[in-house]
């Protein structure tokens, strides 16, 4: 290191010649990726790109989701609930970033947006397969919204494999089945296609659980884990519903919805419902 010239010279074993495997930009496919921005305001606008990144980042993040989730669903599957827990433990931190990077986007002005919106078309974040898909993943599950994805089969097409799929709540309580406790059949046995909705008959159970968590720790612990996986995923719903208010109010959305009420109306879907409910119990 040369204080004088602040600079840190290149140590001789780095490597600058890449002809025996790919390097750095290569292997990430930089060109491709820091060239998949296209700004489409006339004349362009500075803000724009933010935009357009914003959203980009958020997609790779929810493909990072999916693969995790299902790689936790195959845990369960398998009875390794250890396997299943440390791929939900990622998929709590990176929704922390989800959830943080709503703060760049915040600092995008009404006055800015409105000089590209009308350029967006009808295009809008409602149209996420990804995001729709860990929604199905985690159990809320709606065929409605196959309808927004009859333009890209791609897409219809995974969503529909997930509607007729058991969701990560439907593996576990399977797997929970196979180690003995006494998992009601109805949960067993519910639909899988349609969105998964409180079941009464298995509050006893999680009850139990809640009341002597000591003769049961490891469901203990993944109960606690779905409950923050939910609550992680919640506070992502309000900082979605609370940039859109800062930035465009109550204005419809570009994609047809109501915006910011339709946001709000997300916030009252739940994932885990016997986990929250059981916490009205006095005597746990």
């Amino acid at each position: 290191m040369s204080r004088e010239t602040n600079t840190r010279a290149l140590e001789p074993e780095i490597v600058t010649e890449f002809g025996a495997g790919p390097g750095y930009s290569a292997y990430l496919a930089l060109p491709d990726l820091l060239g998949a921005q296209h700004p489409v305001s006339r004349p362009p606008q500075h803000d724009e790109l933010l935009f357009i990144i914003q959203h980009q980042t958020t997609e790779l993040w929810l493909k990072l989701v999916l693969h995790e989730l299902r790689a936790a669903r195959a845990a369960f599957d398998a009875d390794e609930p250890g396997v299943a827990l440390k791929a939900i433990a990622r998929v709590k931190h990176i929704q922390r970033t989800l959830t943080e990077q709503w703060s760049v986007l915040a600092t995008l002005t009404p006055t800015e947006y409105a000089r590209f919106r009308k350029f967006l078309g009808h295009s809008s974040g409602f149209q996420s397969h990804q995001y729709r898909a860990v929604e199905f993943l985690l159990g809320n599950k709606n065929p409605e919204i196959l309808r927004v994805f009859e333009a890209d089969p791609a897409a219809r097409s995974e969503l529909e494999t997930l509607l007729r799929e058991p969701t990560l709540y439907d593996a576990f309580w399977r797997h929970l089945a196979r180690t003995g406790l006494a998992v009601p059949r109805s949960v067993l046995e519910r639909d899988i296609t349609a969105a998964y909705v409180l079941n009464p008959d298995l509050i006893p159970l999680v009850k139990s659980i809640y009341a002597a968590p000591q003769d049961n720790w490891p469901v203990y612990e993944a109960f606690e884990e779905l409950v923050d996986l939910e609550e992680n995923f919640q506070l992502w719903r309000f900082r979605h519903l609370r940039t859109v208010l800062r930035t465009i109010g109550s204005t419809r959305g570009t994609g047809g919805s109501s915006g910011a009420g339709f946001l709000q109306r997300a916030l009252d879907l739940t994932f885990f419902p016997e986990l929250f409910a059981v916490r009205t119990e006095t005597d746990i």
